[in-house]
């Protein structure tokens, strides 16, 4: 990676691109990519000085990355091979990389703290960065969504050799990685069109931690179902929101909407923590991360005070609007385990009112392979609107549709619905609670709800 002065990203518009490219640019290195839509995400490189490209011509390419021995081309899965560009890089014998691969590059010339898992890890992981950064001990970090105290998905440090990176599954990524620390928060099978069986899915996990270099630190949530594979004096601590392990919560509870509790260490205690982000869920993600900083030096006082300015990460239960008739809340939840974690979570919030999400589904393979298990967490909304699906990378497949999922739904009112005719039909609907869901487009409609919302609930 040393040899290389220009850096040319193929879906530089993507969470994880987006920050490795931010990271080079930083580092005074000339960057540049392509990206299929503009974004919120590509607006902001460009006003950071880089250079995104809407067309996929090979001519659109800039003439400085043009040569293969001082050009690192880096892809995402979701490019697909028979891109322009992809093409012509491969044609010409340039030196093309996963995003992961150069990530892992990057763990085995610092310390990688490294956050694994079906869902939680991006949570897990902004929390942990959070925490690292604004003590004593500093960290780097390259993250899988916007941090809201920060407004950015990458965070530098001069003074510390800790990098925390969220450690992606999909296509067996986190298989490029080489971490100091690492957490699993969660092992329930999901990208089946790349595993096949849950079992394989588990494995991926089991040599996942085979990775952790000698010496090093593996905390998994207590109860996961897989047998670490740990190289010579790594040692294994469990945690738990509040059943106990090396590091977990007591006595947690609601004071004025705020959620406090302890943090129960193997020799300490914190008492009276509060939580930035006041959703239950967020206790279990605090403990890993805390669990992280605690071993890495952070100071009780640092924790609590870090822990209690927390103020989220952009689409992770996220309040857009709020008034005295109507809450609007956005989320990224795709999975069936996220979703019915975080309608529980909602619930808890607002126990007395009615709940309504709008789902977008995300995947023709996730929706196939999980139907049964996204109606039954959608089962537990008080209504529900489902668009169709959005299929990312994939192509469609037949007999697979939101259908598949809406007709299991124990739910009397549910309704499959259109993205241009949501903003009509929520004008028929009385609201109390409402959350958008889902990881595929359906942020672009926040803002436009939003506004309707202020119309007509202000």
């Amino acid at each position: 990676m040393n040899k290389f002065t220009k850096y040319y990203f193929l879906g530089i518009g993507g969470i994880g691109m987006s920050a490795l490219a931010r990271y080079f640019h930083t580092k005074g290195f000339q960057v540049a990519g392509y990206d299929r839509t503009d974004t919120k995400l590509t607006s902001s490189l460009s006003a950071e000085g880089i250079k995104v490209i809407f067309n996929e011509d090979v001519n659109e390419i800039p003439f400085v990355f043009t040569k293969p021995e001082n050009t690192l081309v880096v892809i995402t899965p979701a490019i697909p091979k028979d891109h322009p560009q992809l093409k012509y890089f491969r044609e010409n014998n340039f030196v093309i990389q996963k995003r992961a691969q150069v990530l892992g590059d990057i763990t085995r010339q610092s310390k990688g703290i490294c956050i694994a898992g079906t869902h939680g890890k991006t949570t897990t992981s902004t929390i942990t960065a959070h925490l690292l950064y604004q003590s004593q001990v500093s960290c780097n970090a390259f993250l899988g969504g916007i941090a809201n105290n920060y407004n950015t998905n990458l965070l530098l440090s001069a003074e510390s050799n800790l990098v925390v990176i969220e450690a992606d599954e999909y296509d067996r990524s986190f298989h490029q990685l080489s971490p100091y620390m690492a957490v699993i928060t969660s092992v329930d099978p999901d990208h089946l069109d790349i595993y096949k069986t849950a079992k394989a899915f588990h494995e991926s996990f089991e040599y996942f931690t085979s990775l952790i270099r000698p010496g090093g630190v593996l905390i998994m949530r207590k109860g996961i179902d897989i047998v670490p594979q740990l190289q010579k004096g790594v040692k294994l601590y469990t945690y738990s929101m509040d059943d106990g392990g090396d590091f977990y919560a007591e006595n947690i509870k609601t004071v004025n909407g705020e959620i406090h509790f302890d943090f129960v260490t193997p020799n300490d205690r914190i008492s009276d923590v509060r939580l930035g982000v006041p959703v239950r869920i967020n206790v279990e993600n605090s403990i890993a991360a805390m669990s992280l900083a605690w071993l890495n030096g952070v100071s009780p006082e640092e924790l609590r005070t870090g822990i209690s300015s927390f103020s989220g990460i952009y689409r992770r239960f996220n309040i857009v609007y709020k008034s005295d008739k109507v809450v609007f809340m956005d989320d990224y939840a795709h999975h069936p385990s996220e979703l019915k974690a975080s309608i529980s979570s909602i619930r808890n919030l607002y126990p007395e009112r009615k709940i309504t999400g709008i789902f977008q589904p995300h995947l023709y393979t996730r929706t196939r392979d999980f139907a049964p298990a996204f109606a039954e967490a959608l089962s537990l909304l008080d209504e529900l609107i489902l668009l169709d699906i959005y299929p990312a990378r994939e192509l469609p497949i037949k007999g697979v549709d939101s259908e598949l999922i809406l007709r299991d739904v124990k739910l009397k009112n549910k309704t499959l619905c259109s993205k241009e005719n949501l903003l009509p039909l929520l004008k028929e609907k009385q609201l109390e609670v409402l959350v958008t869901f889902g990881a595929g487009d359906i942020d672009k409609l926040v803002p436009l709800i939003k506004d309707q919302l202020k119309k007509d609930y202000n």
